[in-house]
């Protein structure tokens, strides 16, 4: 391994071009600066680590969020090289640094598989941070060098005698560049759990020093450990995970699938082990390659009649967790989010391997496909018994038929301008009629809470009359049939009352559109209102609060608290028009939550917990995040 340690030097790392247009077009690197790009930093710096431990030379990864909401990483790798570079004659880790798509993942460098999406890498997080310390420990020799804003302010050091190996990165993520340097615990932990499971063997540990929590993450079980995790608050079918692990043509390829008697599917796809949320080529060829392979072992198994149809890949969805991961050379993105796999050969790949192991698996297990294909009956059924339901609700979302009756239309007919507020009950919703903008803002007032679509078969979804009435308002469809061009309003607001029949309406809300129409999410059309908790009334003065922390200040401020009158609002129906439009409904005033979709393992985890079948999960998850909740109105 040594000689193998010693050969990565400068020649290792290719150069293709400068940084320029990093911090003036930031987006067009990370995505966005909101909370999205902000932790894409973060991920950029520690999937170079992880490519060292794809490498084999790197076990250890260790991430500390300072109470400054700077970030350390530090791997023990073999360290970026330090020798000059021929590209300039600097530093070699400066150069990593300083150049935009500089690194060992192009042509023959150092890496034969890369974690990084773009290869961008360090260098943009070096543009796009206020500060940057690198710390490289190599051949028990550690040199630092500073850079602010991506120009290096220090040259590289000389030296010190250093115990360890490996890079550490210390930098403060730019308050000129992001909208909020605000770093989500838990939004990172799930990355490093993801990434802990796909890479059996390595430790990801991190330390939040704003609260002290610290998490480690270390998993011997690979990605049929993934599929347990993800199951674990669900019933499965069959006792362990199907687990597939080979390579074709020089594409790795690993998978883990388990059945359980849900109505979701959870299927995530990885490629370098980046998270393709919109599938592929390898997604495409497993899907493929389960339906063939259950069908054939179906019928010899005699599980499926002799007159009985094949089971479609739609068939097979309903109750399946899959994990997918390959790994090649040369990966091709596409897509939207440029998180979709495109290269073609991969799709053979998998079809062929996923295809052969599964027959293997039912052949060694065959007690496993009884209650798969039992399952997949029952949701061709329901599919079925669906049809009708779906043709009504298509005809009056898709065809421009009439709209609900409940639904108070705005004048306007241009979607990118209008939006509409889904408001808990017929009090709430007269208040919002009366008080809105007709011109821009249209109103639909639902009757009690919606269906838990968790728990729901998609006919008895389809005939739920309030989700009837949410499908056809909107006009876009849903699942598969979903288009956003025909999308009616691009804000679609969720207005409930701030108490605990308020909160579960609005899960509910989120879960449909999480589990049916998740581009609402994704593409940022999905907002909550939040509605003053209190109005404060001192003299002539009137002001509103949102918080307890606002409430006691406006108290506090009063030079005769005595003379303060609060009045506490327990609904939104408690508000006359007026006040309903100048504290929640007027763009001037109102506070508006955007709802995003930044991770799907996270939100299927929460929504799981919510709203699945199993109480203790839910028990456990609300004596931990009890501490947390604020203003709920029992």
């Amino acid at each position: 391994m040594e000689s193998t340690i010693n050969n990565y030097g400068a020649e290792s790392i290719k150069v293709l071009e400068g940084l320029e247009a990093v911090r003036k077009r930031p987006g067009m690197y990370i995505g966005d600066t909101g909370t999205r790009g902000l932790h894409h930093l973060v991920y950029e710096v520690v999937d170079n680590s992880v490519d060292e431990a794809m490498a084999g030379f790197c076990d250890k990864i260790q991430v500390t969020i300072h109470t400054d909401e700077s970030i350390t990483i530090q791997d023990n790798g073999r360290g970026i090289p330090t020798d000059p570079h021929p590209y300039n004659g600097r530093p070699t880790s400066e150069v990593v640094l300083t150049v935009l798509h500089a690194g060992g993942k192009f042509g023959d460098g150092a890496y034969k598989v890369s974690g990084g999406l773009h290869g961008v890498g360090v260098s943009v997080v070096n543009a796009l941070s206020e500060w940057l310390i690198i710390t490289i420990a190599r051949d028990g020799i550690e040199k630092t060098q500073r850079f602010e804003r991506g120009v290096p302010v220090t040259d590289l050091t000389e030296g010190n005698k250093a115990d360890w190996r490996g890079t550490r990165i210390h930098y403060m993520p730019d308050r000129e560049i992001f909208e909020d340097v605000h770093h989500s615990l838990d939004t990172l932990k799930s990355r490093f759990r993801e990434l802990a499971f796909l890479n059996p063997g390595l430790k990801i540990s991190v330390h939040d020093e704003r609260t002290n929590e610290s998490r480690e993450y270390f998993f011997t079980g690979g990605i049929g450990a993934f599929v347990q995790y993800i199951d674990k608050d669900r019933n499965a079918l069959f006792d362990s995970p199907i687990v597939i692990s080979g390579s074709i043509n020089n594409i790795s390829i690993n998978a883990a699938l388990q059945y359980n008697d849900g109505y979701q599917e959870h299927i995530y796809t990885y490629a370098n082990l980046i998270h393709t949320i919109e599938g592929g080529t390898h997604l495409v060829g497993f899907r493929t390659a389960l339906t063939k392979a259950i069908n054939e072992a179906a019928r010899t198994n005699k599980v499926l009649k002799e007159k009985e149809e094949n089971l479609t890949g739609d068939d097979l969805k309903e109750g399946l967790t899959c994990v997918l991961s390959v790994k090649l050379s040369e990966p091709q993105f596409e897509g939207q989010t440029k998180t979709k796999l495109g290269n073609s050969e991969v799709l053979g790949a998998v079809n062929s391997l996923v295809y052969k192991e599964l027959l293997s698996a039912f052949e060694d297990r065959p007690e496993i496909i009884r209650p798969i294909v039992e399952k997949a009956i029952r949701a061709r059924r329901a599919r079925e018994a669906a049809k009708k339901a779906r043709e009504l609700v298509r005809k009056g979302a898709m065809s421009g038929m009439t709209l609900p009756g409940k639904l108070a239309d705005c004048s306007s007919k241009h979607a990118e301008n209008t939006e509409l507020y889904i408001v808990e009950g017929d009090s709430a919703g007269g208040s919002a009629k009366q008080g809105r903008d007709r011109t821009f803002q249209a109103i639909l007032p639902l009757r009690g809470k919606i269906l838990n679509v968790e728990k729901a078969h998609m006919d008895k979804m389809l005939a739920n009359r309030e989700i009837q009435t949410i499908i056809t308002a909107l006009g876009c469809g849903i699942g598969a049939e979903f288009d956003a061009a025909k999308l009616r309003y691009h804000k679609i607001i969720i207005m409930t009352d701030a108490d605990v029949d308020g909160a579960h309406i609005s899960t509910l809300l989120l879960t449909f559109f999480y589990r049916h129409m998740p581009e609402l999410l994704s593409q940022g059309y999905l907002y909550l209102a939040q509605p003053p908790l209190y109005r404060v009334q001192y003299g002539k003065t009137i002001n509103y609060c949102y918080t307890d922390k606002e409430l006691r200040y406006h108290v506090d401020n009063a030079p005769d608290p005595s003379k303060v009158t609060v009045q506490r609002y327990k609904g939104l129906g408690e508000m006359n028009p007026e006040q309903l439009w100048d504290t929640t409904m007027n763009p001037e005033n109102r506070i508006l939550k955007q709802v995003e979709l930044d991770d799907n393992l996270l939100a299927d985890e929460y929504f799981d917990i919510l709203l699945g079948d199993k109480v203790e999960p839910r028990r456990e998850f609300i004596i931990t995040n009890a501490h947390e909740v604020k203003n709920l109105d029992v």
